[in-house]
């Protein structure tokens, strides 16, 4: 089995977009690379994107789309104290999707919040070899650490945090729980490539895809290379 990963850096970072533009633009990307190859599955490997795109992309392909969205349920059955903290992007945060989850899951729990995009970016500095340090995290999630009680629980609403789960552990206290729904979504594509029959591909190796070739780009296609995805090229839009 082979993939095909492709990154929107052209757009980087999403979480602060209009959704109109999000919306247009996911569709767009899915659809061009669903002309140049047979897709079996697809995952959308961002929440953002997951909250504003996921139900219209349904609409338009008939292969399985999954979607993320942060792990509000799970962090309920988790914490102790009953107050969580929800780590993602503004479009995240006041969405309905995550409101409405919110409400159903967690009307009991303590809900805490704090956006930033300047952890997006500091994630993908990382993952392309930079030095990180922790006093920037600190700033970012000082509402959280200066209070009596903090969340014992803590919900990664935003895939690229989860670079950063090594560095957030040494700023939490130990026994803080970091919640994120990579695992979950493994074991949905695994359940339906299982169980549905489908039909795969014929790709004889992995792909990465961006939407700009540049600097960062050139950085990120050794990252990849590690990754298991020796070939780097740019996606053409319409």
């Amino acid at each position: 089995m082979h993939y095909i990963y492709v990154f929107d850096n052209d757009s980087f970072p999403y979480g602060n977009k209009d959704d109109l533009f999000i919306l247009k633009r996911i569709i767009n990307i899915i659809e061009t690379i669903s002309k140049k190859y047979l897709i079996s599955l697809a995952v959308i490997a961002c929440n953002t994107a997951s909250i504003i795109a996921l139900i219209e992309l349904r609409k338009y392909h008939l292969f399985p789309i999954i979607g993320l969205v942060p792990a509000i349920k799970p962090s309920v059955q988790i914490t102790r104290n009953g107050i969580i903290g929800l780590l993602a992007t503004h479009n995240t945060i006041y969405s309905n999707i995550v409101s409405d989850l919110i409400s159903k899951f967690a009307g009991k729990c303590k809900i805490l919040a704090i956006e930033s995009s300047k952890l997006v970016i500091l994630a993908e500095e990382k993952f392309i070899g930079k030095k990180i340090f922790l006093e920037d995290l600190r700033c970012i999630l000082k509402p959280w650490l200066n209070n009596f009680k903090t969340p014992d629980t803590i919900i990664l609403g935003c895939t690229h945090f989860v670079l950063l789960r090594d560095e957030l552990k040494k700023i939490f206290p130990l026994n803080t729980y970091l919640v994120d729904s990579g695992i979950a979504i493994a074991y949905r594509v695994n359940w339906l490539l299982k169980y549905k029959k489908i039909k795969l591909g014929y790709l004889k190796e992995n792909i990465a895809y961006c939407t700009s070739l540049n600097k960062k780009s050139n950085q990120l296609s050794r990252v990849f290379r590690d990754y298991g995805f020796p070939i780097l090229k740019q996606l053409i839009l319409n």
